[in-house]
């Protein structure tokens, strides 16, 4: 599966690390950038992997910045994406669990690289308790209401 990732300079080195992981999971990483550690905006990249999900090119995307917060805030803007700030594991459980989170936000500078694994390899393995749907059917209803969709 392609999963799209991206970054700001802070989540940089994270996000080279975890794409050679995702590959080891299994999983194709989509770089959308940033490439270097020179500074750059977190709302630019934030918006190019959420676009990407959103628009349904790919199915889910991870977006590490020094905290995670700036960048989920940017992802959840987007109609259809469900972002989660994850520093530990059962937030990841949880997101995808209860939440069908279709976006994996980090923050580099709160949690570091063997965690950063772990919560990576969780929020994959876990699937969607279809429970939970009616939940999900709200948030589309009032995505549907704000954004006047279909």
């Amino acid at each position: 599966m392609k999963i799209a990732i991206g970054s700001d300079h802070g989540g940089f080195e994270l996000k080279e690390i975890l794409k050679e992981y995702i590959k080891e999971l299994g999983h194709d990483p989509v770089d959308f950038g940033t490439h270097s550690v020179e500074a750059v905006d977190y709302p630019d990249f934030a918006f190019l992997v959420s676009g990407a999900v959103a628009s349904g090119e790919l199915p889910f995307g991870i977006i590490i910045d020094g905290a995670g917060i700036g960048s989920s805030i940017v992802a959840n803007k987007l109609p259809g994406i469900r972002a989660a700030l994850c520093n530990d594991l059962y937030a990841a459980r949880n997101s995808r669990e209860h939440n069908n989170a279709n976006i994996l936000t980090l923050g580099s500078r709160v949690i570091g690289t063997g965690l950063a694994k772990e919560i990576v390899k969780v929020w994959f393995s876990t699937k969607f308790d279809e429970r939970h749907q009616p939940r999900i059917n709200k948030i589309l209803r009032l995505e549907k209401e704000i954004y006047r969709l279909p």
